[in-house]
Parts: structure tokens; sequence; C-alpha cells
């Protein structure tokens, strides 16, 4: 697949790296001449200039483009490049920083495919580092919602229970299931939740503290935080 970066920084570079590193063809707008020199520098292909640009744009081949990042961290040229992503039927991935008012960010959701915020998803790996093992969150889907991971204790009040038999919160559904010693996969319904075994859940965050005390069951750190 095709796909044009708009932003050669931190969060561009990154994308465009893991793209590569997957077989895409990927092609980085930088208007900042030493970020796009550095770019350049490790292999990237770049066009240099503004990318709320349509003419900047087309030189990055973003009419053949399958999808468009508009990943800098200025919202106005984000939003511009989405909008001339869009006119060309490419699918529009915007940025947007954490400190988004949410009327604005409903604006912007009403108007592209996929809207990130990586100050959030950085965020996540911090909370991961502070929480410890038995819990990680894995990506912010919506405003109100998250998937995480989370390990089976000794403490567990669901622990020797079965798949069928756990009742999470209406707002939680599992997604996937792995024993401790396995890899990750469909839950089948008679599956055993022994200590160690892990599950991938889909939860609103109000309530992600009841699916911890649930499967981890470590009330006191809970208590202290949760994972929202």
């Amino acid at each position: 697949m095709r796909f044009v970066i708009i932003g050669a920084g931190r969060v561009g570079l990154r994308t465009a790296r893991v793209l590569q590193e997957e077989g895409h063809e990927v092609t980085l707008v930088e208007r900042d001449a030493a970020k796009a020199d550095r770019a350049r520098d490790q292999g990237y292909t770049v066009v240099e200039g503004d990318g709320s640009r349509e003419t900047i744009l087309e030189e990055a081949g973003i009419g053949e483009a399958d999808a468009v990042g508009a990943l800098t961290g200025d919202l106005n040229v984000n939003f511009a490049a989405c909008m001339i992503g869009k006119h060309l039927g490419a699918r529009t991935v915007l940025r947007i920083d954490e400190d988004y008012r949410e009327e604005i960010y409903r604006k912007y959701a009403a108007e592209v495919d996929e809207i990130v915020y990586p100050e959030r998803l950085g965020a996540i790996g911090a909370k991961n580092a502070l929480l410890g093992g038995d819990i990680r969150a894995i990506a912010d889907i919506a405003q109100n919602l998250q998937v995480v991971e989370l390990t089976v204790t000794d403490e567990a009040p669901i622990r020797g229970y079965s798949i069928s038999e756990l009742q999470l919160p209406a707002n939680a559904t599992v997604l996937a299931f792995g024993k401790a010693e396995g890899s990750l996969g469909i839950p089948t319904p008679d599956e055993s939740l022994e200590n160690g075994d892990r599950i991938v859940v889909l939860a609103d965050f109000d309530v992600l503290d009841a699916v911890r005390k649930l499967v981890v069951g470590d009330a006191s750190r809970a208590a202290a935080g949760g994972v929202s």
C-alpha cells in the first residue's frame, strides 16, 4: 500500500518506520528543512513543503495514496491535508493533541476516518510502567473506550471460573484470551481462568476499575487510581 505522511517529527517518523518495515511505500511531507534532511538521511522519501498545500501533496503522490496520515503538531495543517486527501479518495488519519476540547474533537471526528492523539498513547506507556505487570493498556479506541490486557492473579475473584461463567460489567467485553504460557486467541467458553492467564478486554473507562478488581483482584492498587 502507498501512504503519505504529513510531518517528519517524532510521530511521523515512527509511523513511517513501522509502515516501511511492513513493506509499504511511504512518502513524508515536511516543511522544516532540518527535519526533512534528517528524514532523508534515514532513507525516507521526503517532499519538502507545507503539507496543507495541494500542490505539495500532489508532488508527494497523494492522488495515488491509499491513506494520508496528517501527523504534524499543527491541527490546521493536519485538517487541511486530510480534506485534500478525502477529496482524492484516500483514507484520512488526523493527529489531534491531548488538550483538545470535546466539541472540537466531535467536529473533526465527523470529517475524517480516524483521529489519533499520540500524547495520550504515550501516557499509556507510562501508565503501564506505573501499574506493573498485572494490567497493560493497549490502545485508546475512543474518548471513552480502551483496550486492556489483564493477567489473572491468585487473588482474582474469577480464578477457577470458565470464560462462559465470566460476568463482566455491561460496558466491557472479552476480545481475546491466552493461557499463561500460550499465545492470545479467540476465547472458547470452556477455557478455565487460572493464575497467569491473560484476558484482553474492550471496556468503557467508567468500568475499567471494576474489570480490574474482577480479573486482577488487587483492590488496594485499584483504589489508588485504577487504570483510567
